[in-house]
Protein backbone atom coordinates (compact mmCIF):
# COMPACT_ATOMS: atom_id res chain seq x y z
CA UNK A 1 0.00 0.00 0.00
CA UNK A 2 1.64 3.31 -1.11
CA UNK A 3 1.52 6.36 1.66
CA UNK A 4 -0.68 8.00 0.85
CA UNK A 5 -3.00 4.83 0.92
CA UNK A 6 -1.75 3.96 4.54
CA UNK A 7 -2.77 7.74 5.64
CA UNK A 8 -6.23 7.29 4.36
CA UNK A 9 -6.65 4.41 5.98
CA UNK A 10 -5.35 5.84 9.21
CA UNK A 11 -7.55 8.66 8.65
CA UNK A 12 -10.65 6.58 8.43
CA UNK A 13 -9.65 4.06 11.65
CA UNK A 14 -8.93 7.62 13.21
CA UNK A 15 -12.68 8.93 12.21
CA UNK A 16 -13.93 5.83 13.75
CA UNK A 17 -12.31 5.54 16.72
CA UNK A 18 -13.63 9.18 17.53
CA UNK A 19 -16.99 8.33 16.40
CA UNK A 20 -17.20 5.19 18.78
CA UNK A 21 -15.15 7.21 21.70
CA UNK A 22 -18.00 9.84 20.77
CA UNK A 23 -21.11 6.72 21.76
CA UNK A 24 -19.91 5.90 24.50
CA UNK A 25 -19.40 9.29 26.11
CA UNK A 26 -22.50 11.36 24.87
CA UNK A 27 -24.98 9.52 26.80
CA UNK A 28 -28.18 11.66 26.74
CA UNK A 29 -30.20 12.39 30.10
CA UNK A 30 -32.29 10.21 31.40
CA UNK A 31 -35.05 12.56 30.58
CA UNK A 32 -33.88 13.52 27.40
CA UNK A 33 -36.55 11.62 25.40
CA UNK A 34 -39.27 13.04 26.29
CA UNK A 35 -40.42 16.74 24.27
CA UNK A 36 -39.38 19.92 24.93
CA UNK A 37 -36.99 21.78 27.26
CA UNK A 38 -36.38 21.57 30.96
CA UNK A 39 -35.82 24.35 33.68
CA UNK A 40 -34.71 25.28 36.83
CA UNK A 41 -36.85 24.15 39.71
CA UNK A 42 -36.95 27.75 40.66
CA UNK A 43 -38.15 29.01 37.29
CA UNK A 44 -41.48 25.85 37.16
CA UNK A 45 -44.48 27.58 37.92
CA UNK A 46 -46.37 24.33 38.17
CA UNK A 47 -46.54 22.56 41.37
CA UNK A 48 -43.00 21.65 42.82
CA UNK A 49 -42.45 17.93 42.04
CA UNK A 50 -39.97 17.04 44.42
CA UNK A 51 -40.28 16.30 48.18
CA UNK A 52 -42.93 14.45 49.47
CA UNK A 53 -46.60 14.31 48.61
CA UNK A 54 -48.98 17.06 49.68
CA UNK A 55 -50.61 14.89 52.56
CA UNK A 56 -47.23 14.67 54.07
CA UNK A 57 -46.57 18.46 53.62
CA UNK A 58 -47.20 19.80 56.98
CA UNK A 59 -45.13 16.34 58.79
CA UNK A 60 -41.85 16.99 60.85
CA UNK A 61 -38.73 16.50 58.48
CA UNK A 62 -37.94 13.22 60.14
CA UNK A 63 -41.27 11.76 58.83
CA UNK A 64 -40.64 13.11 55.07
CA UNK A 65 -37.02 11.76 55.03
CA UNK A 66 -38.39 8.69 56.41
CA UNK A 67 -41.35 9.02 52.92
CA UNK A 68 -38.48 9.67 50.91
CA UNK A 69 -36.09 7.78 51.78
CA UNK A 70 -38.39 4.78 51.11
CA UNK A 71 -39.13 5.95 48.02
CA UNK A 72 -34.99 5.83 47.23
CA UNK A 73 -35.31 2.39 48.51
CA UNK A 74 -32.20 2.89 50.81
CA UNK A 75 -33.15 -0.50 53.05
CA UNK A 76 -32.28 -2.48 50.21
CA UNK A 77 -28.62 -1.77 49.39
CA UNK A 78 -27.69 -1.26 53.03
CA UNK A 79 -29.45 -4.40 54.99
CA UNK A 80 -27.26 -7.22 54.45
CA UNK A 81 -29.69 -10.61 53.33
CA UNK A 82 -30.16 -13.28 55.59
CA UNK A 83 -31.65 -11.34 58.49
CA UNK A 84 -29.25 -8.34 58.43
CA UNK A 85 -29.42 -5.20 60.66
CA UNK A 86 -31.09 -2.61 58.83
CA UNK A 87 -29.24 0.46 57.01
CA UNK A 88 -26.25 -1.26 58.59
CA UNK A 89 -24.49 -2.19 55.13
CA UNK A 90 -22.66 -5.70 54.33
CA UNK A 91 -25.31 -6.11 50.94
CA UNK A 92 -22.73 -8.42 48.60
CA UNK A 93 -22.48 -6.75 44.92
CA UNK A 94 -20.95 -9.45 42.80
CA UNK A 95 -20.01 -7.93 39.64
CA UNK A 96 -18.72 -10.37 37.01
CA UNK A 97 -15.19 -9.66 35.93
CA UNK A 98 -14.81 -7.20 38.80
CA UNK A 99 -15.45 -8.66 42.01
CA UNK A 100 -17.59 -7.97 45.42
CA UNK A 101 -18.41 -4.95 46.50
CA UNK A 102 -20.22 -4.61 49.94
CA UNK A 103 -22.80 -1.82 50.98
CA UNK A 104 -21.75 0.26 54.11
CA UNK A 105 -23.18 1.29 57.46
CA UNK A 106 -25.18 4.11 56.98
CA UNK A 107 -27.18 4.48 60.54
CA UNK A 108 -25.65 7.33 63.00
CA UNK A 109 -22.84 5.16 64.66
CA UNK A 110 -19.76 8.06 64.89
CA UNK A 111 -17.32 5.16 64.28
CA UNK A 112 -18.76 2.77 61.64
CA UNK A 113 -21.47 4.19 60.12
CA UNK A 114 -21.98 8.13 59.06
CA UNK A 115 -23.05 9.57 62.64
CA UNK A 116 -19.66 12.19 61.41
CA UNK A 117 -21.21 13.30 58.38
CA UNK A 118 -21.98 16.81 57.93
CA UNK A 119 -24.80 18.18 55.71
CA UNK A 120 -22.37 18.81 53.08
CA UNK A 121 -20.68 15.29 52.80
CA UNK A 122 -23.62 13.65 52.84
CA UNK A 123 -24.71 16.04 49.61
CA UNK A 124 -21.43 15.00 48.55
CA UNK A 125 -22.19 11.41 48.68
CA UNK A 126 -25.56 11.43 47.00
CA UNK A 127 -24.90 14.01 44.31
CA UNK A 128 -21.20 13.16 43.37
CA UNK A 129 -20.28 9.89 44.69
CA UNK A 130 -17.29 10.57 47.36
CA UNK A 131 -17.13 9.92 50.71
CA UNK A 132 -16.35 11.78 53.89
CA UNK A 133 -12.96 10.65 53.73
CA UNK A 134 -12.75 11.83 50.05
CA UNK A 135 -12.93 8.44 48.73
CA UNK A 136 -14.37 7.61 45.31
CA UNK A 137 -17.27 5.90 45.77
CA UNK A 138 -18.25 2.59 43.30
CA UNK A 139 -21.74 3.15 40.71
CA UNK A 140 -23.28 0.12 42.96
CA UNK A 141 -23.99 3.33 45.00
CA UNK A 142 -26.82 4.90 42.69
CA UNK A 143 -25.66 8.19 42.95
CA UNK A 144 -25.85 8.81 39.42
CA UNK A 145 -29.34 8.70 40.24
CA UNK A 146 -29.44 10.75 43.02
CA UNK A 147 -27.45 13.72 41.77
CA UNK A 148 -30.83 14.63 40.67
CA UNK A 149 -32.18 14.49 44.38
CA UNK A 150 -32.67 18.30 45.70
CA UNK A 151 -30.64 19.20 48.48
CA UNK A 152 -33.55 19.41 50.29
CA UNK A 153 -34.54 16.14 49.57
CA UNK A 154 -31.05 14.54 50.34
CA UNK A 155 -30.81 16.13 53.65
CA UNK A 156 -34.59 14.92 54.94
CA UNK A 157 -33.45 11.48 54.06
CA UNK A 158 -30.35 11.80 56.23
CA UNK A 159 -32.30 13.41 59.35
CA UNK A 160 -34.12 10.13 59.38
CA UNK A 161 -31.10 7.95 59.17
CA UNK A 162 -29.60 10.25 62.02
CA UNK A 163 -33.23 9.16 64.03
CA UNK A 164 -32.16 5.65 63.95
CA UNK A 165 -30.32 3.68 66.42
CA UNK A 166 -26.80 4.01 65.93
CA UNK A 167 -25.38 -0.08 64.67
CA UNK A 168 -22.05 -0.48 65.08
CA UNK A 169 -20.81 -2.48 61.93
CA UNK A 170 -17.55 -2.06 60.54
CA UNK A 171 -17.49 -2.11 56.81
CA UNK A 172 -15.98 -5.09 54.97
CA UNK A 173 -13.68 -5.41 52.70
CA UNK A 174 -14.13 -4.95 48.67
CA UNK A 175 -12.93 -7.89 46.72
CA UNK A 176 -12.43 -6.26 43.48
CA UNK A 177 -9.64 -7.33 41.06
CA UNK A 178 -7.25 -4.70 38.92
CA UNK A 179 -7.38 -2.28 37.94
CA UNK A 180 -11.31 -1.58 39.22
CA UNK A 181 -10.06 -1.70 43.02
CA UNK A 182 -8.19 1.57 42.68
CA UNK A 183 -11.31 4.03 43.27
CA UNK A 184 -9.53 7.06 42.08
CA UNK A 185 -10.28 5.31 38.40
CA UNK A 186 -13.58 6.43 39.64
CA UNK A 187 -12.96 10.51 39.37
CA UNK A 188 -12.39 9.60 35.29
CA UNK A 189 -15.60 8.00 34.98
CA UNK A 190 -17.41 10.10 37.16
CA UNK A 191 -16.41 13.35 34.58
CA UNK A 192 -18.06 11.46 32.22
CA UNK A 193 -21.00 9.75 33.72
CA UNK A 194 -22.39 11.66 36.55
CA UNK A 195 -24.13 14.79 35.48
CA UNK A 196 -23.83 15.73 39.09
CA UNK A 197 -27.12 18.54 38.12
CA UNK A 198 -30.01 18.55 40.31
CA UNK A 199 -33.53 17.79 38.79
CA UNK A 200 -35.04 19.88 36.22
CA UNK A 201 -38.64 19.98 35.28
CA UNK A 202 -40.20 19.80 31.86
CA UNK A 203 -42.71 22.40 31.53
CA UNK A 204 -44.33 20.94 28.69
CA UNK A 205 -45.11 17.83 30.24
CA UNK A 206 -48.05 17.54 33.05
CA UNK A 207 -47.33 18.28 36.92
CA UNK A 208 -48.07 14.17 36.97
CA UNK A 209 -45.10 13.41 34.53
CA UNK A 210 -42.76 16.12 36.29
CA UNK A 211 -43.84 14.16 39.74
CA UNK A 212 -43.35 10.95 37.92
CA UNK A 213 -39.74 11.64 36.34
CA UNK A 214 -38.98 12.65 40.08
CA UNK A 215 -39.71 9.55 41.24
CA UNK A 216 -38.63 7.11 38.91
CA UNK A 217 -35.22 8.89 38.51
CA UNK A 218 -33.90 11.11 40.97
CA UNK A 219 -35.43 8.95 43.94
CA UNK A 220 -36.31 5.09 42.47
CA UNK A 221 -33.82 4.95 40.32
CA UNK A 222 -35.32 2.52 38.27
CA UNK A 223 -32.91 2.87 35.12
CA UNK A 224 -29.96 1.21 37.19
CA UNK A 225 -31.79 -2.05 37.43
CA UNK A 226 -33.84 -2.20 33.93
CA UNK A 227 -31.40 0.20 31.33
CA UNK A 228 -28.84 -1.28 29.77
CA UNK A 229 -25.07 -0.53 30.51
CA UNK A 230 -22.31 0.18 27.66
CA UNK A 231 -18.95 -0.85 27.57
CA UNK A 232 -18.08 1.54 30.32
CA UNK A 233 -20.99 0.05 32.74
CA UNK A 234 -22.67 3.81 32.00
CA UNK A 235 -26.45 3.28 31.77
CA UNK A 236 -27.45 3.59 28.10
CA UNK A 237 -30.21 6.00 27.96
CA UNK A 238 -30.38 5.17 23.97
CA UNK A 239 -31.74 1.95 25.03
CA UNK A 240 -33.79 3.80 28.16
CA UNK A 241 -35.64 0.78 30.27
CA UNK A 242 -35.28 -1.85 27.52
CA UNK A 243 -34.05 -3.69 30.29
CA UNK A 244 -30.48 -5.65 31.82
CA UNK A 245 -28.86 -8.57 33.49
CA UNK A 246 -28.93 -6.98 37.28
CA UNK A 247 -27.12 -9.21 40.15
CA UNK A 248 -28.40 -12.39 38.40
CA UNK A 249 -31.87 -11.52 37.94
CA UNK A 250 -33.67 -10.29 34.42
CA UNK A 251 -34.77 -6.70 35.20
CA UNK A 252 -37.61 -6.65 31.87
CA UNK A 253 -38.39 -4.36 29.86
CA UNK A 254 -40.67 -1.05 30.99
CA UNK A 255 -40.81 0.46 28.15
CA UNK A 256 -44.04 1.55 26.20
CA UNK A 257 -43.13 -1.61 23.76
CA UNK A 258 -45.81 -3.22 22.67
CA UNK A 259 -44.76 -6.92 22.68
CA UNK A 260 -42.33 -7.49 25.67
CA UNK A 261 -42.76 -3.75 27.54
CA UNK A 262 -46.46 -2.21 29.32
CA UNK A 263 -48.44 -1.10 26.38
CA UNK A 264 -50.64 -4.71 27.34
CA UNK A 265 -50.51 -3.50 31.09
CA UNK A 266 -53.61 -1.83 31.97
CA UNK A 267 -53.24 1.15 34.39
CA UNK A 268 -54.56 -0.76 36.59
CA UNK A 269 -52.23 -3.48 36.30
CA UNK A 270 -49.24 -1.46 36.62
CA UNK A 271 -50.13 0.75 39.46
CA UNK A 272 -50.84 -3.19 41.66
CA UNK A 273 -47.68 -4.12 40.52
CA UNK A 274 -45.51 -0.82 41.30
CA UNK A 275 -47.36 -1.17 44.72
CA UNK A 276 -48.25 -4.80 45.63
CA UNK A 277 -45.37 -6.44 43.41
CA UNK A 278 -48.23 -7.91 41.59
CA UNK A 279 -50.78 -7.68 38.85
CA UNK A 280 -53.63 -10.07 38.03
CA UNK A 281 -52.72 -12.15 34.36
CA UNK A 282 -49.09 -10.46 34.24
CA UNK A 283 -47.07 -12.87 37.41
CA UNK A 284 -45.71 -11.06 41.03
CA UNK A 285 -42.26 -9.65 41.43
CA UNK A 286 -38.86 -12.01 42.83
CA UNK A 287 -35.76 -11.33 43.66
CA UNK A 288 -34.62 -7.69 43.71
CA UNK A 289 -38.20 -6.69 41.77
CA UNK A 290 -39.74 -7.89 44.89
CA UNK A 291 -37.68 -6.12 47.29
CA UNK A 292 -38.01 -2.61 45.65
CA UNK A 293 -41.80 -3.59 45.97
CA UNK A 294 -41.66 -4.62 49.49
CA UNK A 295 -39.07 -2.22 50.30
CA UNK A 296 -39.89 0.97 48.79
CA UNK A 297 -42.58 1.27 45.87
CA UNK A 298 -45.66 -0.14 48.74
CA UNK A 299 -44.72 2.89 50.71
CA UNK A 300 -45.63 5.18 48.06
CA UNK A 301 -49.13 6.94 47.91
CA UNK A 302 -51.53 6.24 45.55
CA UNK A 303 -50.91 9.70 43.89
CA UNK A 304 -47.37 8.92 43.73
CA UNK A 305 -48.01 5.36 42.68
CA UNK A 306 -50.24 7.09 39.58
CA UNK A 307 -47.19 9.68 38.69
CA UNK A 308 -45.15 7.37 38.02
CA UNK A 309 -47.49 5.25 35.83
CA UNK A 310 -48.29 8.60 34.10
CA UNK A 311 -44.05 8.79 33.81
CA UNK A 312 -43.90 4.94 32.30
CA UNK A 313 -46.18 5.26 30.26
CA UNK A 314 -44.22 8.32 28.18
CA UNK A 315 -40.90 5.94 27.83
CA UNK A 316 -40.67 5.16 23.97
CA UNK A 317 -41.03 1.87 23.32
CA UNK A 318 -37.35 -0.32 23.43
CA UNK A 319 -38.06 -3.49 21.12
CA UNK A 320 -36.39 -6.62 22.77
CA UNK A 321 -36.35 -10.20 21.61
CA UNK A 322 -38.55 -11.40 24.23
CA UNK A 323 -41.72 -12.92 23.15
CA UNK A 324 -45.47 -11.89 23.64
CA UNK A 325 -46.40 -13.83 27.23
CA UNK A 326 -48.82 -16.64 26.59
CA UNK A 327 -51.82 -15.95 28.71
CA UNK A 328 -53.69 -19.12 28.18
CA UNK A 329 -53.52 -21.52 30.90
CA UNK A 330 -51.80 -25.05 29.74
CA UNK A 331 -53.72 -28.19 29.54
CA UNK A 332 -55.30 -29.75 33.31
CA UNK A 333 -53.31 -33.03 32.45
CA UNK A 334 -49.83 -33.56 32.58
CA UNK A 335 -49.37 -35.70 29.64
CA UNK A 336 -50.30 -32.76 27.24
CA UNK A 337 -48.40 -29.18 26.76
CA UNK A 338 -44.87 -29.86 26.09
CA UNK A 339 -42.59 -31.91 23.98
CA UNK A 340 -41.17 -34.77 24.46
CA UNK A 341 -37.64 -33.91 23.39
CA UNK A 342 -37.04 -32.67 27.01
CA UNK A 343 -35.38 -34.04 30.06
CA UNK A 344 -37.94 -36.58 31.34
CA UNK A 345 -36.69 -35.29 35.16
CA UNK A 346 -38.37 -31.64 34.80
CA UNK A 347 -41.61 -33.18 34.81
CA UNK A 348 -41.01 -35.33 37.24
CA UNK A 349 -39.57 -32.85 39.58
CA UNK A 350 -42.34 -30.14 38.78
CA UNK A 351 -44.95 -33.11 40.06
CA UNK A 352 -43.39 -33.36 42.91
CA UNK A 353 -42.18 -29.87 44.01
CA UNK A 354 -44.47 -27.49 42.22
CA UNK A 355 -47.72 -28.51 40.71
CA UNK A 356 -49.45 -28.65 44.51
CA UNK A 357 -48.82 -24.69 44.09
CA UNK A 358 -48.41 -24.28 40.58
CA UNK A 359 -51.13 -26.60 39.02
CA UNK A 360 -50.38 -28.35 36.17
CA UNK A 361 -52.45 -25.66 33.97
CA UNK A 362 -49.81 -23.34 35.65
CA UNK A 363 -53.14 -21.49 37.39
CA UNK A 364 -52.81 -21.88 41.28
CA UNK A 365 -55.79 -23.04 43.17
CA UNK A 366 -54.05 -21.71 46.39
CA UNK A 367 -53.13 -17.94 45.59
CA UNK A 368 -53.13 -15.85 42.60
CA UNK A 369 -49.39 -15.23 43.83
CA UNK A 370 -48.29 -18.10 42.62
CA UNK A 371 -49.93 -18.40 39.39
CA UNK A 372 -47.98 -18.44 36.40
CA UNK A 373 -49.68 -18.09 33.42
CA UNK A 374 -48.82 -15.10 31.95
CA UNK A 375 -46.02 -14.11 34.16
CA UNK A 376 -43.01 -12.39 32.06
CA UNK A 377 -40.53 -14.49 33.82
CA UNK A 378 -42.32 -18.10 32.28
CA UNK A 379 -42.25 -16.64 28.87
CA UNK A 380 -38.24 -15.25 28.91
CA UNK A 381 -36.49 -18.28 27.06
CA UNK A 382 -33.13 -17.20 28.96
CA UNK A 383 -35.53 -18.77 31.87
CA UNK A 384 -33.15 -16.73 33.98
CA UNK A 385 -35.78 -15.58 36.87
CA UNK A 386 -37.81 -18.86 36.64
CA UNK A 387 -34.09 -20.55 37.74
CA UNK A 388 -33.02 -18.16 40.27
CA UNK A 389 -36.57 -18.07 42.15
CA UNK A 390 -36.45 -21.78 42.27
CA UNK A 391 -32.85 -21.02 43.66
CA UNK A 392 -33.61 -18.40 45.94
CA UNK A 393 -37.37 -19.09 46.32
CA UNK A 394 -39.73 -15.60 47.18
CA UNK A 395 -40.52 -14.61 50.90
CA UNK A 396 -42.06 -11.76 50.91
CA UNK A 397 -43.59 -9.57 53.67
CA UNK A 398 -46.02 -7.45 51.70
CA UNK A 399 -48.79 -5.79 53.29
CA UNK A 400 -51.34 -8.29 52.07
CA UNK A 401 -49.48 -10.61 53.87
CA UNK A 402 -46.42 -13.13 53.40
CA UNK A 403 -45.57 -14.63 50.16
CA UNK A 404 -43.38 -17.53 50.21
CA UNK A 405 -42.13 -20.13 48.57
CA UNK A 406 -39.59 -22.17 49.68
CA UNK A 407 -35.55 -22.44 48.26
CA UNK A 408 -34.70 -25.23 46.37
CA UNK A 409 -31.41 -24.18 45.54
CA UNK A 410 -29.94 -27.05 48.35
CA UNK A 411 -32.58 -29.49 47.41
CA UNK A 412 -31.42 -29.89 43.76
CA UNK A 413 -28.60 -30.04 41.74
CA UNK A 414 -27.66 -27.52 38.58
CA UNK A 415 -28.74 -29.66 35.82
CA UNK A 416 -31.92 -30.70 37.94
CA UNK A 417 -32.78 -27.02 38.51
CA UNK A 418 -32.13 -26.51 34.80
CA UNK A 419 -34.59 -29.32 33.73
CA UNK A 420 -37.47 -28.01 35.62
CA UNK A 421 -36.83 -24.58 34.43
CA UNK A 422 -36.76 -25.44 30.77
CA UNK A 423 -40.19 -27.66 31.34
CA UNK A 424 -41.58 -24.54 32.94
CA UNK A 425 -40.66 -22.59 30.20
CA UNK A 426 -42.06 -24.47 27.52
CA UNK A 427 -44.78 -25.92 29.49
CA UNK A 428 -46.60 -22.39 30.43
CA UNK A 429 -44.52 -19.81 28.16
CA UNK A 430 -43.69 -18.75 25.03
CA UNK A 431 -40.68 -20.55 24.19
CA UNK A 432 -39.03 -23.50 26.03
CA UNK A 433 -35.72 -22.44 27.62
CA UNK A 434 -32.21 -24.60 27.02
CA UNK A 435 -30.38 -23.87 30.44
CA UNK A 436 -27.65 -26.32 31.06
CA UNK A 437 -25.72 -26.99 34.45
CA UNK A 438 -22.92 -24.84 33.82
CA UNK A 439 -25.86 -22.17 33.08
CA UNK A 440 -27.52 -22.39 36.66
CA UNK A 441 -24.10 -22.74 37.95
CA UNK A 442 -23.35 -18.83 36.92
CA UNK A 443 -26.49 -17.71 37.63
CA UNK A 444 -26.07 -19.12 41.49
CA UNK A 445 -22.48 -16.77 41.55
CA UNK A 446 -24.24 -13.98 40.61
CA UNK A 447 -26.91 -13.74 43.36
CA UNK A 448 -25.50 -11.65 46.06
CA UNK A 449 -23.61 -14.41 48.60
CA UNK A 450 -23.47 -12.34 52.22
Amino acid sequence: MSKKGWGIALTVIAVAAIGVAVWLLAIPGPMAFANGGTVALTEYSAANPTGVPSALAQADLIKRGEYLAHAADCFACHTAHGGGQAYAGGFAFNLPGMGTIYSTNITPDKETGIGNYTDQQFLNALHKGIRADGAWLYPAMSYTSYTYMTDADALAIKAYLFSLPALHAPARADKLAWPFNHRRLMAVWDFFYNADQRFRPNPSQSAEWNRGAYLAEALGHCGECHTPRNLAFAMDNRRKFAGALTAGWRAYDISSDAKSGLATWSDNDLASYLSIGHAEGHGGAAGPMGEASDDSLTYLTPGDIHALVVYLRSVPAQDTDLPRAVTVPAPASHRQGVTADLDPRGEKIFAGACASCHDWTGVSPLSKYATLTGARAVNDPSATNVAQTIINGVNRQTAQGPIFMPAFGSAYSDDEIAAVSNYVTARFGAEGAHLTEKDVASLRKQVAQQ
